[in-house]
């Protein structure tokens, strides 16, 4: 029985992150067809003529539409828009901050050339002698850094929490406090969202039999009640 339960949680180490990839790109493809085909005209759609709709043809209207408007915007006519559309976005009061936070955002992530969140560094944190994995990200700006303390240029860094590692701290850390690394941020997310068991580098056969092993511990403490230490009596 033993040998069976390992097995089972090693075969469901292993079919659980294929089955959950496959839910989520399952899910974004409904989502995004949901989202384009209200605005595809009937005659276009392929359950017209098809006797079953057919997944991910939202998704390929999507990318077309995106690409063609990448290349609208390249050239001078395009780019004229734009400008225009930015001008009138940056007329209203309440639309101007989201817009130019959400412009820089995507900017940043989807640039080629950005740097931000691709260098992984080790800050010491939450108390001296902890050390915990950041993403570092850019410099700040002229605003906030006149109004840190000191004199040592700052660096803002995201701390990502285990085992999700979208939500985590954002904060300035002097640049000096900064260990860099030469570790990928896909590792890194690797590293923090199986808290410490896979770790970079490492052998495939390693990674399953280290998270069964994980897993067998984590049924077994669930499994043990709590007892308190019996007292000693002099």
């Amino acid at each position: 029985m033993a040998r069976f339960r390992n097995y089972f949680l090693t075969g469901l180490i292993v079919a659980g992150p294929i089955a959950i990839t496959f839910y989520l790109t399952w899910w974004f493809v409904t989502w995004v067809d949901g989202l384009v085909r209200p605005f595809v005209p009937i005659a276009y759609r392929p359950e017209t003529y098809l006797p079953f709709g057919l997944p991910g043809s939202g998704l390929i209207v999507a990318v077309i539409a995106l690409t063609l408007l990448g290349f609208l915007t390249a050239n001078l006519i395009g780019r004229t828009l734009v400008d225009l559309g930015e001008k009138l976005l940056g007329r209203m009061p309440v639309v101007r901050a989201i817009y130019r936070g959400l412009k820089q955002v995507f900017e940043t992530l989807f640039s080629g050339s950005g740097s931000s969140f691709r260098r992984v560094g080790l800050v010491e944190f939450p108390s001296p002698g902890m050390w915990s994995i950041v993403l570092i990200s850019q410099s700040p700006s002229v605003e906030i850094a006149n109004n840190l303390p000191g004199q040592e240029e700052h660096i803002s860094v995201f701390l990502p929490c285990a085992p999700n590692p979208t939500t985590g701290f954002f904060f300035y850390v002097p640049k000096s406090k900064i260990i860099e690394i030469e570790m990928s941020a896909e590792d890194a997310a690797t590293l923090i969202m199986s808290a410490g068991v896979v770790q970079p580098g490492s052998d495939p056969q390693k990674k399953v039999a280290a998270l069964a092993g994980m897993a067998n511990a984590a049924r077994v403490a669930n499994a043990s009640p709590l007892q308190p230490a019996p007292a000693k009596v002099d």
